[in-house]
């Protein structure tokens, strides 16, 4: 069976191996989550479940949502988030998802928002190379250069690399590593670095090139 949880970033640390060698890791409250919804493709055309995560009370949620949470039986949570499943005939509402679902070892996809980086320039946001800060280049030697083309088309092509808000973006990092859980506390270790700030909310997912 496929496997989803919703977490929460924690942070950064390392983990030591049999040999000594240093693992950097992410660690990730993953859970516990509670199976709030089934779609079936008899009633909605697919085959989905939705998962909540994080305590809340009724004043923090609207009517339809308090409705929602009161039709499946649950506590209300303050994140929801719905994963397309293969097959889910093993997941029921009301279920409870912990870190243990997954082992070490396990190859997964971790889906976060990215950090947000504000107004940001070509080099910090592709990577651009700058002039040489000396030579006569002047005070423009971090600017994005020539925009336009010829006058055929008279205009600057769309998809032209510039300046803009950087960051604040979905992302997926796929094929990472479980080095470690914690099934006691819901932690879960993953080697590397996953997308978003500290508290950022991920889900994580098998991989899909495992």
């Amino acid at each position: 069976m496929q496997k989803c949880i919703i977490g929460k970033k924690i942070g950064m640390t390392q983990l030591f191996d049999d040999k000594g060698n240093v693992i950097p890791v992410t660690v990730i409250e993953a859970g516990p989550c509670v199976v709030v919804q089934k779609k079936t493709i008899e009633n909605d055309g697919y085959e989905s479940v939705q998962i909540g995560f994080g305590d809340t009370t009724d004043k923090h949620l609207n009517k339809p949502l308090k409705g929602h949470f009161a039709k499946a039986d649950v506590a209300c949570k303050r994140i929801l988030r719905e994963f397309r499943l293969a097959d889910i005939s093993a997941v029921n509402v009301g279920d409870i998802l912990k870190a243990d679902v997954f082992a070490a070892g396990d190859k997964i996809d971790v889906c976060g928002t990215s950090k947000g980086h504000g107004y940001a320039g070509v080099i910090k946001r592709y990577g651009a190379h700058s002039l040489k800060d000396t030579h006569g280049t002047g005070p423009v030697h971090r600017h994005a250069g020539s925009n336009g083309a010829t006058s055929t088309p008279s205009k600057v092509i769309k998809g032209k690399r510039l300046p803009g808000h950087y960051g604040v973006e979905r992302v997926t990092v796929q094929n990472l590593e479980i080095a470690k859980i914690d099934a006691e506390n819901n932690l879960i270790a993953v080697k590397g670095a996953v997308p978003g700030p500290k508290g950022g909310i991920v889900t994580i997912t098998d991989s899909v090139k495992a």
